[in-house]
C-alpha cells in the first residue's frame, strides 16, 4: 500500500516553531536514536540522552531539544519517505517513545461509554448491537453527557440505569469515582507511522481508536503530546472485559506517533484538551469513513486522569505514555445491514491533528504483522556496543 499521499501531512502544520522529538532507527548503527526535529532535518541527541524517557526527565529538555548542536543529522524528507515505504535497510521514524510504559485511560468519552455497554449487551454479536443502542438511547435520553463522573448527579443516573437492569462496569468507570486505567502494551511494542497494525485474524468485529497520547515523566508531570491508536477488538472485549488483554495486546496493536511534541511556550497542555483528532479510514474496498475526537468534551480532565495513573499508588521511573481515551466508534455498516464497522485488511487508517501531524498506518492481522523482536535486552546491548549507557550517578546528575 502505497502511503506517500501522506508525506507532506506527517509533519504537524507548525513545525517550524513547535518543539519536536522523533526516534529514528539509524542501519548505521544497528539501533534507535534520539532526534530533534528542526527545519528539514532530524538532529541527533543520543550522546546527550540515550533514551527520550531519559530526555524527558530533564528539566531542560526544551532548550536541548530547540538548541543543543547534537552529533550527525537526517534530511528529514528522506526519512519520511523511508519511513512510509517501510524500507528498513534505510534510516526512518520509530514510535517516538521508548523505556516509558504505555497505558490507557478506558471510557472517558460519553459516546464510547455508551458503545463498550453496547458491546457487553451484544456479548460481541455486532447483528445484536442495533437493537441495544436503540434501547439504551430510550433509557439515557441525553442524561449522561453532562455528568461529572463521581458526583451526586452521577449517582442518582447510576440508581434509574439499575432499575432499567441497564446498569454496567462500563457505566461504572465511564460516571463512577474511579476511571478505567489499563496497560496497553509492552514497553518498546509500540510501532510508528507508516508501519503495519495488527488485529487477530480471528477478530470479525474490531475498530481503530484516535486518541490524544500524553507523555508523562517519572515526577508524573506531563510534558508532551502525539496521536495513538488504541487498536481494539470490539468482539472480545465484548465477550468478557476478562479478554481485554486479549482485545487490546497484539502484535503491531499499538500505534503512536510520529512525533513528541514537547510542551512549551507556544504549546501547553490547555492546547492539547482543545485538540481535535480525526479519523480517515480508507479500504482498498472503496469505502472510506471519517470521525472526529474532540479531546474537549472528555469527562474527566486530562490531569485527573494522569493523577489515578501516577502518585504514592504507583510509581514510573521511566515516565509512562497514557491514551486519553476516544468518543469515535464507528457504527455504520461496511458489508450486511446491522453489522456495522470492522476493519479489512489493507485499510489505510490516518490519523491526524495540525498540531501533531498525521499517524497512518496499514491494517493486517496481528499474525502477518512484522514480528516484535527489539526489546529491552536488545535496546541495552545495542546502547551499550555504542558506548552511549552511563552509571546510575550519571544519570541522576
Amino acid at each position: 500500500m502505497n502511503l506517500h499521499a501522506y508525506a507532506a501531512a506527517v509533519l504537524p502544520a507548525d513545525a517550524e516553531r513547535a518543539t519536536l522529538v522523533a526516534r529514528v532507527f539509524d542501519p548505521a548503527v544497528g539501533g534507535p536514536c534520539v532526534a530533534a526535529v528542526r527545519g528539514d532535518r532530524a538532529v541527533d541527541l543520543t550522546h546527550v540522552a540515550p533514551t527520550v524517557s531519559e530526555l524527558l526527565d530533564r528539566p531542560d529538555a526544551v532548550s536541548i531539544v530547540r538548541g543543543h548542536e547534537g552529533g550527525g543529522q537526517w534530511e528529514l524528507p528522506a526519512l519520511i519517505d523511508a519511513t512510509l515505504r517501510r524500507d528498513r535497510t534505510a534510516p526512518h521514524l520509530l514510535a517516538p517513545v521508548d523505556l516509558q510504559v504505555l497505558k490507557a485511560a478506558g471510557v472517558t468519552f460519553v459516546r464510547s461509554m455508551l458503545e463498550r455497554v453496547i458491546e457487553e449487551r451484544a456479548k460481541g454479536d455486532p447483528g445484536r448491537a442495533e437493537e441495544i443502542r436503540s434501547r439504551i438511547a430510550e433509557v439515557v435520553r441525553g442524561r449522561i453527557a453532562q455528568l461529572r463522573p463521581g458526583s451526586p448527579e452521577a449517582a442518582r443516573v447510576k440508581e434509574v440505569l439499575v432499575e432499567e437492569g441497564l446498569w454496567s462496569q462500563y457505566l461504572e468507570v465511564g460516571i463512577g469515582e474511579d476511571p478505567e486505567i489499563f496497560t496497553k502494551a509492552p514497553v518498546l511494542s509500540a510501532v510508528g507511522t507508516g508501519a503495519e497494525i495488527g488485529v487477530l485474524a480471528r477478530s470479525t468485529w474490531n475498530n481503530p481508536e484516535p486518541e490524544l497520547v500524553l507523555v508523562v515523566s517519572s515526577s508524573g508531570t506531563p510534558v508532551a503530546a502525539t496521536l495513538g491508536n488504541d487498536v481494539n477488538l470490539r468482539d472480545f472485549e465484548g465477550r468478557s472485559a476478562l479478554l481485554l488483554t486479549e482485545a487490546k495486546d497484539n502484535n503491531a496493536s499499538c500505534a503512536i506517533g510520529p512525533f513528541l511534541r514537547l510542551f512549551d511556550d507556544g504549546f501547553t497542555l490547555d492546547d492539547a484538551r482543545a485538540t481535535e483528532v480525526a479519523l480517515e479510514v480508507t479500504g482498498s474496498d472503496g469505502f472510506t469513513l471519517h470521525g472526529v475526537n474532540p479531546v474537549s468534551e472528555i469527562s474527566r480532565d486530562l490531569t485527573d486522569l494522569v493523577r489515578h495513573a501516577h502518585g504514592a499508588h504507583h510509581s514510573y521511573p521511566d515516565g509512562f505514555v497514557l491514551f486519553t481515551g476516544t468518543m469515535f466508534a464507528p457504527t455504520e455498516d461496511r458489508g450486511e445491514p446491522g453489522q456495522g464497522f470492522t476493519h479489512r485488511q489493507g485499510d489505510v487508517v490516518a490519523i491526524s491533528s495540525p498540531a501533531l501531524g498525521t499517524l497512518v498506518n496499514v491494517v493486517t492481522t496481528a499474525e502477518a504483522a512484522e514480528d516484535w523482536t527489539f526489546g529491552i535486552r536488545a535496546l541495552m546491548a545495542n546502547l551499550a556496543e555504542r558506548g552511549l549507557l552511563r552509571s546510575a550517578a550519571e544519570v541522576g546528575s
